[in-house]
């Protein structure tokens, strides 16, 4: 088998395609011959030495994969011999066969291609938890999501349109015509002024009942500052920590000394709420996460669910791949190819 390796901390030239032995699935996995896996921002961070969940160099990254399952392990269903399937793992993703527990793994629908079916996992159940189980997004509230081109943000587009709420989204302008046809009411130019001031004005300055913010920092002060009554803010990354070297470093504690502090008073007294999301922490969850990978895979099926892949790199591209990311060049998915 061939898998990507980060080899060291450092920028994209850090990782490595290198061979090994393929896995054997033990006692209740399966085993999958992967045709596409999910690149995130978390990746992104690993490489950089920035992602505390990840394991130490060496190391192969990656959350969730799609493929054709061609061997079972002892008490797992052999019915699943052949089939087509996607799955969460718990790194290991960026390589061309992988192990993972059956009860990770789910049908590939039909009408989706791999590379469609990789980008459900990390995205739309972040965006599943972000919006549905703990933001509460009712019909004809209003939703900020920060970075709407993003993965996350493209999938959180969906969802709250789904639930018929009002959108606001914070993108490069260069996105706004696509994510507006996506369902977005209003694209924001954050790099224009304050956006927070934009916010206003479209709210007649009442603020909004939601913001989900993946930026971290002192950035989450300003998406505080402008919900309503009633609202929450969702916070579920720290991409503006991405960065390589002794700069770096000291961006993570000029970050760390910039986020907000929520005093249980205050919370009370403002009528707002706050929570945090990562996926990645919920694998004892297996039961609440597959009832909301079931929703979604409805939202497929009723096409209301649209994964939108914006690019695929061949495994051995993953540097590419991890510098188009990083620059923020991608509306939705980036993925890699076996």
């Amino acid at each position: 088998m061939r898998e990507v390796v980060i080899t060291g901390y450092g920028g994209p030239e850090r990782l490595q395609v290198r061979e090994r032995p393929d896995p054997v699935p033990g006692p209740g996995q399966v085993r999958l011959r992967v045709r596409a896996a999910g690149v995130n921002f978390a990746d992104v961070l690993a490489r950089q030495g920035l992602y505390p969940d990840a394991p130490k160099p060496p190391c192969v990254v990656g959350y969730e994969v799609s493929g054709v399952v061609d061997a079972v392990g002892q008490r797992a269903d052999t019915d699943h011999l052949g089939r087509e399937v996607f799955a969460m793992t718990r790194f290991g993703g960026y390589s061309d066969t992988v192990v993972v527990a059956q009860e990770q793994v789910f049908d590939k629908p039909a009408p989706l291609t791999h590379e469609q079916a990789a980008a459900l996992p990390v995205n739309y159940l972040t965006a599943w938890q972000l919006l549905v189980v703990m933001g509460g997004l009712t019909r004809d509230e209003t939703v900020l999501i920060h970075n709407a081109g993003g993965g996350v943000g493209l999938a959180a587009v969906d969802v709250a349109a789904h639930l018929g709420a009002r959108i606001l989204g914070t993108a490069s302008p260069a996105k706004h015509a696509f994510l507006t046809q996506r369902g977005v009411t209003e694209a924001i130019d954050y790099r224009a002024g304050d956006w927070t001031r934009e916010v206003a004005r479209l709210t007649d300055g009442r603020g909004v009942e939601l913001v989900i913010d993946p930026l971290g920092g002192a950035h989450w002060r300003k998406s505080w500052k402008v919900l309503r009554s009633t609202g929450r803010l969702g916070m579920f990354g720290v991409s503006a920590a991405s960065g390589t070297g002794v700069g770096a470093r000291l961006g993570l504690l000029r970050i760390g000394l910039g986020m907000p502090w929520f005093n249980p008073v205050t919370l009370m007294n403002q009528n707002r709420s706050a929570f945090g999301v990562n996926v990645g922490h919920l694998w004892g969850e297996t039961g609440k996460v597959g009832a909301w990978m079931r929703a979604i895979l409805e939202g497929v099926d009723q096409g209301w669910v649209r994964p939108h892949v914006d690019r695929s790199f061949a495994l051995a591209d993953a540097g590419a791949a991890h510098a188009y990311l990083e620059q923020r060049r991608n509306i939705g998915k980036v993925v890699l190819t076996t």
